[in-house]
């Protein structure tokens, strides 16, 4: 089965599961949607939701975040991890959002980029969910499934997200992000499928018996 013919399953399949899909992490503007997915690496997003209630009811914005005591916001978003590296980035990038964009955040990827703590996915999900630009986000979980259904060769989440650019139509994106997400945390998960079990790996590979390993970003 070519790769092109695979992906016309994937989405086939997830259009059918997932006609609608909310985005996972609660926010009520772009400036929360950043913040929540920054404390969304190596945390799950339903922690993330506990964890920003809190946060936001102390700053909702750019201008009252850079003003909240380090320790304060340590504190708050202790149980998500990596606190101490998460803390400094959001105060410190509250600053520059204030000192340097009037407190907006910018709309490309470029600028996005070059906060603390805002990596490529980060920007990604932010330009996707946030102001609806095409983006196709991938972190490790999106890499371990298109492993497991043969789009990519899985080098890395770069060549990764190139791979699924190039099966994918632009107008798609970013609704297949999300489609992915809820797929593989219902049915193709980390610990279980292992490429051999869901059905999405079955009608991808009928003839794979073993479980596969997939190589991490």
């Amino acid at each position: 089965m070519r790769k092109i013919d695979r992906a016309k399953i994937v989405q086939k399949t997830l259009n059918r599961i997932y006609k609608n899909v909310p985005i996972p992490l609660n926010h009520n503007n772009v400036f929360e949607l950043l913040i929540a997915v920054l404390l969304s690496a190596q945390c799950t997003d339903q922690r993330v939701n506990t964890v920003t209630p809190f946060l936001f009811a102390k700053a909702k914005n750019p201008f009252e975040m850079k003003n909240i005591p380090l320790n304060l916001i340590y504190k708050i978003i202790r149980p998500c991890g990596l606190a101490p590296q998460k803390s400094k980035a959001i105060r410190n990038l509250s600053k520059i959002l204030v000192n340097d964009f009037d407190g907006v955040v910018p709309k490309n990827f470029l600028d996005l980029e070059k906060l603390p703590g805002v990596g490529h996915k980060t920007a990604s999900v932010v330009m996707s969910q946030g102001f609806g630009y095409p983006a196709f986000p991938v972190d490790t979980h999106i890499h371990r499934l298109s492993q497991r259904w043969g789009l990519t060769n899985g080098k890395n989440v770069t060549q990764t997200e190139k791979d699924l650019k190039k099966l994918f139509h632009i107008r798609s994106w970013n609704k297949l992000h999300l489609q992915f997400i809820y797929y593989g945390r219902e049915f193709c998960k980390a610990r279980e499928c292992f490429g051999v079990s869901c059905k999405i790996c079955i009608k991808c590979f009928p003839k794979r018996k073993k479980p596969i390993t997939t190589k991490k970003a």
